[in-house]
């Protein structure tokens, strides 16, 4: 068998604890309680070994990693391995002197969250007052010269205000804008019906990204995550598993993304038992579904198995309860109908604003 090729990025997940209680949260329904997560010195260990590895980029997320107070040195770790540092953050917990000490450790980049361009509305989907701080975040990021981007995920109770929403990037001084239709995956699924907007709201909001998108073309860069349940194409996640990205998990848990620990069966490998190295060639969670020989139909035959992948194994499991099926995303999918029903399901106005199962918020117990 051929040697997989390097991966480039890591996603840190720091920790799952977080002060936001936001209903889309990608983070799983059961939550590492802050005693199992990493130390200090496994985090510094994680750096060391994914720069030799050949990481090159990785965002340090959460939960809100903020929380951690040893950030600071888990930064220098990483700029010492060689790596490019995104911090991934509500901004909550961002002063002054915090941000001043992490740029010192090596920080090169920001990724602010917001969850609407109207405070109100943003505080209500956080579950809590949040954007006047987020509002302070920017400003700060912007004032140390680090480069900003602000991530929106967007969902039924956002969309039709994306004009909005860009303006509030340009007023905070945003390089980029990140426009993220919804991922149904951890509280994002357990909220489905909540949160799954309607066929003409995705159609005015795609008019309104290419339109400024026009318009800011050479000055601020703006992102549109396309969504999975609409357009019958299925993504190729994460670039494909096990094939440019992992994941690391509070407690070590070692992911060829980050929803896959729901998959059953694929018992994913911890840094603390096993090397990085190893953990990608040759562990059975990164070889599961790497590269096209695990395919059925209609994946094995089609043209497109090399560039889809199949789609997304983890959306596979949450609709059909099987890992191994063709991602119902794509049109050519035998369950394809399963996303037609609920896409049709959510069709007409947006109507009020909808419940909300929040997320546990806050420091997670022992």
């Amino acid at each position: 068998m051929t040697a997989p090729a390097r991966p480039w990025a890591l996603l840190a997940e720091l920790t799952h604890a977080c002060p936001l209680h936001c209903p889309y949260c990608s983070n799983p329904l059961e939550l590492v309680s802050r005693s199992r997560e990493l130390s200090t010195g496994e985090w510094e260990e994680v750096m060391r070994q994914a720069g030799a590895f050949g990481v090159v980029h990785t965002h340090l997320s959460g939960g809100e990693p903020l929380l951690r107070p040893d950030l600071e040195p888990i930064v220098t770790a990483a700029e010492s391995a060689g790596i490019y540092t995104q911090l991934v953050t509500s901004g909550t917990g961002l002063d002054e002197d915090r941000l001043a000490g992490l740029v010192g450790a090596g920080l090169r980049s920001v990724q602010l969250s917001v969850q609407h361009a109207e405070p109100e509305a943003s505080d209500r989907v956080a579950g809590r007052r949040s954007f006047a701080v987020k509002e302070r975040a920017a400003a700060l990021v912007r004032d140390a010269g680090l480069t900003l981007g602000l991530n929106v995920v967007l969902h039924r109770d956002n969309l039709d205000a994306v004009d909005e929403i860009v303006e509030l990037g340009l007023a905070w001084g945003a390089d980029r804008i990140e426009l993220a239709n919804t991922q149904f995956y951890g509280w994002a699924l357990r909220n489905r019906t909540a949160l799954l907007p309607t066929r003409d709201q995705l159609a005015r909001a795609r008019d309104t990204v290419q339109r400024r998108r026009a318009q800011l073309a050479g000055r601020t860069d703006l992102v549109w995550v396309v969504p999975d349940y609409f357009d019958g194409v299925a993504k190729p996640c994460m670039g494909g598993w096990g094939a440019v990205s992992l994941t690391v998990a509070p407690d070590g848990t070692v992911l060829p993304c980050p929803a896959a620990a729901t998959l059953p069966g694929l018992d994913p490998p911890n840094i603390r038992d096993r090397p990085l190295d190893w953990i990608w060639d040759r562990s059975h969670a990164f070889n599961a579904y790497r590269g096209t020989d695990w395919m059925s139909e209609p994946c094995r035959s089609c043209s497109q198995r090399d560039t889809d992948f199949g789609g997304c194994r983890c959306q596979a499991y949450a609709l059909t309860g099987d890992a191994a099926r063709t991602d119902p995303a794509c049109g050519l999918s035998r369950d394809h109908a399963l996303l037609r029903a609920m896409v049709d399901g959510s069709a007409g106005d947006a109507g009020p604003s909808p419940v909300y199962v929040y997320r546990k918020p806050g420091p997670l117990p022992d």
